[in-house]
């Protein structure tokens, strides 16, 4: 099974609308099920799932950030220093960049008995992580298939627009094939 056009990034996204994250999850069953029978094991591996093993690795390294320290920093200095914070805890190499520790989940899997469904990208709303910069990080470091879904709006052949929401940019990766 071939989702992408190049071996160093297996990724492809399957793009939705937002209000339609029900209606998906009941075809996600489906889809596994028919992949299944086709030989294929499916791991399912939500955003929020990685978030959480990104800030468990945080409290790991110094036991005063993580969870609990943005829990704090919110408190006192509101939700957007906080988002900042948690910005640079998935971006700065001394914490847990989200393509590490992604690539670190991936590893033991199978590439050629295993596809990846990434799930719940709307953990990453409205701006802890850039999706489009998740992808372009995990370039030759998976050969594992994986299909991000993407809750946007799709605007020419790679702009995504993420949530649909109206004040942000159309972002894309021209290697990764965009399904909806």
């Amino acid at each position: 099974m071939r989702i992408s056009a190049y071996e160093d990034l297996p990724f492809a996204i399957f793009q939705y609308l937002p209000n339609q994250e029900w209606e998906l999850r009941k075809e996600l069953d489906l889809l596994m099920t028919r992949l299944k029978e086709f030989g294929k094991q499916v791991y399912i591996l939500p955003l929020s799932q990685l978030l959480q093993v990104a800030l468990d690795k945080i409290q790991q390294k110094d036991k005063y950030e993580g969870l609990e320290a943005l829990i704090v920093l919110e408190q006192q200095r509101g939700y957007l220093e906080a988002q900042r914070q948690m910005i640079t805890y998935l971006s700065e190499p001394i914490w847990a960049p989200l393509w590490n520790v992604l690539a670190e989940v991936l590893l033991p899997l199978d590439p050629c008995g295993t596809i990846t469904f990434l799930t719940g990208a709307s953990a990453l709303a409205p701006g802890l992580f850039q999706v489009s910069t998740l992808l372009n990080k995990m370039h030759n470091r998976t050969k594992v298939p994986t299909i991000l879904f993407y809750p946007g709006s799709i605007e020419g052949t790679t702009g995504l627009r993420f949530m649909d929401l109206a004040d942000r940019n159309a972002l894309g990766n021209y290697r990764v094939k965009i399904y909806s």
